[in-house]
């Protein structure tokens, strides 16, 4: 057989059928759905007379349309009230585990499913999302799919797909002390376009992702959607096994020892031939923030906005120019120094433990600005409990952070936790659309730490330069 990428080795596993013209019906391991998607499409299989054909492989949760209020119920989001009890009705009929609101492990669903161990090297995760590539930073083959296809994913455990064009992205060299995985994809977004991988399925490689946290690697798979990919991958390691052993719904004992050495095969052959390779030096990295209203409007923290003029087609220069004006500024502008509102720490991109701490260690012993709204929530109860477990939860509320409930809150506008029109939001999550958080809201993506200093700062602020308090 001729030599293999990891995504073709893993896609190969999983063809049922070769359905000719580059389409096959590949096999899935893990269905996963959320109150935004599922209801529909559970409603529009029943409709039809079908059951699910494989409860035991596909696990619910309400993360889009819930409250994050401390004391939340179904009642307290428009969209909850109507969602969340359909969920609850439609999965218990199907026999489907769902992880309700009361649950001890509910969650963001790209959040739950690695820390549960829902999410292994070599399986093909699917949900009705566009960030299912988070996966890949465990090794996963993960993407999103729409409703027709989810209904057919829930009918038949199978999908048809395309066999997606192959890139790989090396990352030589090590992450800078004070520069996290997002600025370096935000960095890649914004050197190649929010379309440079459109059609590919991108492997991320070399020395900086090697020495990459896992819980980082998910934040790189996660923002490969904004790059253009459906896919994105990590080859699993010891840091990925490590990570795995334990987990509620890993394998254990004798079926551990056999999944381990069926992991340890997954890498591209050395010899893999890809369609497109893209090399990124991360030691030259800063903390990168957008400007825009698209993830690719991204530049250094301490740049300057580009001008529109400078865009590579008539398109895109008039894209720039509306989100300028959108977002109120002007090319030439620098983002340091800009008041803002509101602060996001959260999300599928950004609201692990890592992320957490990474913020907290701005945070410790100073007070969020005044005039600014912060929020911290996290992605898991999992993650909640951990982060109070190490007194984080006390840092933040100290400082003048509110602490909430799991879920996607400020990340996208449909469960009334908005950034009112034309106010600023530093956020950690993936995308900085127009409206999406909220009609008129204004945001700037970013990495924890940095989302952080500007809590505490009341404007964009460089995280490098506040010292730690002792």
């Amino acid at each position: 057989m001729s030599a293999r990428t990891l995504v073709e080795k893993i896609w190969d596993e999983h063809v049922v059928a070769d359905l000719s013209g580059g389409l096959d019906l590949l096999h899935v391991d893990r269905h996963l759905v959320h109150d935004l998607s599922g209801p529909p499409s559970l409603g529009m299989l029943a409709a039809r007379g079908l059951a699910v054909r494989n409860p035991e492989l596909t696990f619910a949760m309400p993360d889009h349309t819930v409250s994050t209020a401390v004391g939340r119920t179904d009642a307290d989001t428009n969209a909850g009230r109507l969602l969340v009890p359909a969920l609850r009705e439609r999965t218990h009929a199907e026999g489907i585990r769902l992880f309700d609101l009361d649950d001890v492990e509910q969650g963001i669903v790209h959040v739950v499913g690695p820390e549960l161990g829902l999410t292994l090297p070599g399986v093909t995760v699917l949900c009705g999302d566009s960030h299912t590539c988070t996966h890949g930073g465990l090794g996963a083959l993960g993407w999103g799919i729409g409703s027709s296809d989810l209904t057919h994913v829930l009918a038949t455990q199978t999908i048809v797909q395309r066999r997606p064009k192959q890139m790989r992205v090396t990352c030589s060299g090590s992450l800078a002390a004070g520069v996290e995985p997002k600025d370096l994809v935000l960095q890649l977004i914004g050197e190649h376009g929010a379309d440079g991988a459109s059609g590919f399925a991108v492997e991320y490689a070399g020395s900086a992702i090697a020495s990459m946290p896992v819980e980082g690697r998910m934040t790189l798979c996660n923002l490969t959607m904004e790059f253009g990919a459906k896919i994105g991958i990590v080859a699993p390691d010891e840091a990925t096994f490590d990570y795995l052993a334990g987990r509620r719904y890993a394998p254990s004992g004798a079926h551990w020892d056999q999944a381990l050495a069926a992991w340890r095969e997954l890498s591209s052959d050395e010899d893999a031939a890809f369609d497109r390779e893209i090399e990124i030096n991360a030691s030259a990295v800063s903390p990168q923030i957008t400007w825009g209203t698209s993830p690719a409007h991204t530049m250094a923290l301490d740049g300057k906005i580009p001008d529109p003029g400078q865009a590579r087609d008539p398109a895109a220069r008039l894209a720039r120019s509306k989100a300028l004006e959108y977002m109120g500024l002007s090319a030439g502008e620098q983002l340091l120094g800009l008041p803002v509102q509101h602060v996001f720490i959260g999300s599928c991109a950004n609201g692990r433990l890592s992320d957490l701490q990474n913020a907290a260690w701005v945070v410790r012993g100073r007070r969020v600005a005044a005039g600014v709204r912060a929020w911290v929530v996290p992605g898991s109860h999992g993650v909640r409990r951990e982060a109070e477990a190490l007194g984080l939860d006390r840092i933040f509320t100290a400082a003048g952070f509110e602490w909430r409930e799991p879920g996607c809150s400020m990340c996208l506008a449909v469960n009334d936790e908005l950034v009112p029109p034309g106010e600023r939001c530093v956020s950690t999550s993936n995308r900085n659309f127009v409206g999406r958080q909220g009609p008129g809201a204004r945001t700037h993506l970013c990495g924890a730490a940095t989302a952080a200093a500007a809590a505490i700062e009341g404007r964009i602020a460089d995280p490098r330069q506040l010292a730690p308090v002792p």
